[in-house]
């Protein structure tokens, strides 16, 4: 048995990419899909034909629209190859706006319906902004699903589980990129693998909260550098793996063991914790790494969401 099957026994895996064409491979259970990896994929050549239909079919409703349009094209494309759910990501540009980011969250939902898919397979991505999570929260209690993304700190994922969200995506391999810049020259890589990885501390501390306080959302670790992380969360909910690592996983039959366990985090003397909006303001503020790559995440994203804009008008 190969990593990947190996590592299916203990956790859904997820296929992170919007390169539809390479997912039947791996066999994910679900994928998840952002403006970047929408914008990598156009790029190919192999997609330009679905870009070029899906603007010269849309572009006179204006260009939100054809944006929409080719998201909901993507994510259909994408269940008509995996068993599970997909992942569709709201305007990084709305990450401020609760009224916003719900009226294009359920234009969404809207599209997906008009091209007949069960409305359960998908999941909406939202930035987890106080703004973003409160989108989440009526969302949810108007039966959409959603998945809370840029997720670096404890306290967002608090807030995420308070507001009845069904899934958030901490992000494993921004964190460490942050704390691996911060040390410089004084980070010991191998002191920070594995288990010692500040990204893998910061999904585990989440994951061991939430199954002790019996909080039902799902956890989904994302944003890997190296299947040392993957393997460190062996156990976790879901994993959302790029293609590249998904590749490395089935090229290996070294062994794979549980590291994250429901029935251990239970019985863990864990604190319960709550966060209005004051206080989740102030511990997001505390917290530098969360605080930094929040905002950087948000700009990538809307950066990409411009050129694919771009790309969409050049068409």
């Amino acid at each position: 048995m190969n990593q990947l099957d190996a590592l299916k026994q203990f956790t859904t895996v997820v296929a992170d990419t919007g390169d539809f064409k390479q997912l039947a491979q791996y066999q994910p259970q679900d994928a998840t899909t952002n403006p970047s990896l929408i914008l990598k994929a156009v790029q190919k050549p192999e997609y330009a034909p679905l870009l070029a239909d899906t603007v010269a079919r849309w572009r006179r409703h204006g260009l939100e629209e054809a944006m929409d349009r080719l998201l909901v094209r993507f994510g259909c494309e994408i269940l008509s190859i995996i068993p599970g759910r997909v992942s569709t990501e709201v305007d990084a540009r709305l990450s401020f706006d609760t009224g916003a980011s719900v009226a294009r969250a359920e234009r969404l939902i809207r599209l997906y319906q008009a091209e007949g898919v069960d409305t359960g397979r998908v999941l909406i991505k939202v930035a987890a902004t106080w703004e973003g999570i409160e989108a989440a929260r009526r969302l949810e209690r108007r039966g959409i699903h959603t998945n809370l993304t840029l997720l670096f700190s404890f306290c967002q994922a608090v807030a995420c589980g308070q507001a009845g969200v069904r899934l958030i995506s901490p992000f494993v391999g921004r964190i460490y990129d942050w704390y691996k810049r911060q040390a410089g020259s004084a980070w010991d890589e191998a002191a920070m693998a594995g288990a010692g990885d500040p990204g893998v501390q910061s999904v585990r501390a989440i994951y061991n909260h939430y199954k002790r306080h019996g909080i039902a959302t799902e956890v989904m670790g994302a944003s890997f550098r190296n299947v040392g992380q993957i393997l460190a969360l062996a156990g976790c909910d879901l994993l959302t793996i790029a293609p590249e690592l998904l590749a490395q996983l089935a090229a290996s039959d070294a062994p794979v063991a549980r590291a994250l366990d429901p029935e251990a985090a239970r019985a863990l003397d864990l604190p319960a914790v709550r966060y209005d909006e004051a206080g989740f303001r102030h511990a997001l503020n505390q917290d530098a790494m969360a605080t930094e790559k929040l905002a950087e995440g948000i700009r990538a994203f809307a950066a990409d969401a411009v050129k694919l804009e771009q790309l969409m008008q050049a068409a």
